[in-house]
């Protein structure tokens, strides 16, 4: 804690919050088990995000691919989002909470209890803590293209009038309006917990001009100080967004 420079706090963290399965498996217990480890990890880390400063969390609950993974993993993931979002740990923290993700196909049990949680919420100020459930950036980014486009053709009458209005109109900053990010602003640093280096199909439009920090520590055991290590790791680089080193520092002068 004492490392970190509380005035460069990153703004928003997203987190691939991996190795549930992993950690499990080395204590000879059901993956399962590690799922229910890592709520307790979504709380300490919360609320730690919190007591920094940082101002949006965003962490990869449940992608679309994991869909295909064992029907009784899938049950247990789905029941633990039930019994795990807990108002009153939002409420203590002033945590606002979003969803983000193709919310259709989840159980309607599930719908009801993220829908409620959300409007429960959603005065507080301190922090958005947003989880990404069956979420994936590829679908994301066809599902905004798809609205953006139908918008376009509901305003228009003909090709030509399409075309025009599409090179006038379609730019990134429009695009990122449809993406159902558009709430908040790209991450600064995304975090990869359990020793693997890829990012999986997550916020990948977002994370364009992100810090990576990838660590070999499995989600269950992620605690305050290896966020802190993540943090003070993000504070010593040097964010240039296709600039010059020089014309960053010039600017910082």
């Amino acid at each position: 804690m004492n490392d970190l420079d509380l005035t460069r706090i990153p703004q928003h963290i997203a987190v691939i919050m991996d190795g549930n399965g992993r950690w499990a498996a080395e204590k000879g217990q059901a993956r399962s088990y590690g799922h229910q480890a890592g709520v307790e990890t979504v709380r300490v880390i919360t609320a730690e995000c919190v007591r920094l400063g940082v101002k949006y969390l965003t962490l990869y609950t449940f992608s679309t691919e994991n869909w295909n993974r064992p029907e009784e993993e899938v049950n247990t993931l789905m029941g633990l989002v039930l019994t795990s979002l807990e108002d009153e740990v939002l409420m203590k923290n002033n945590v606002r909470f979003r969803v983000i993700g193709d919310k259709g196909r989840l159980p309607q049990a599930v719908q009801q209890k993220l829908q409620e949680v959300e409007k429960n919420t959603a005065g507080n100020d301190a922090m958005t803590m947003t989880i990404a459930l069956s979420y994936s950036s590829r679908w994301e980014i066809v599902q905004a293209t798809k609205q953006q486009i139908k918008e376009l053709c509901r305003n228009c009458q003909t090709t030509d009038e399409l075309m025009e209005k599409m090179d006038e109109t379609v730019t990134e900053e429009t695009f990122s309006s449809y993406l159902t990010t558009a709430f908040m602003p790209d991450p600064d640093l995304l975090i990869r917990t359990g020793g693997e280096l890829r990012v999986s199909n997550y916020l990948l439009w977002q994370i364009a001009y992100s810090e990576l920090y990838f660590c070999n520590t499995f989600w269950p055991d992620f605690r305050e100080k290896d966020l802190h290590l993540a943090i003070s790791d993000y504070q010593q680089r040097q964010r240039r967004f296709g600039k010059t080193g020089t014309q960053v520092e010039s600017e910082e002068n």
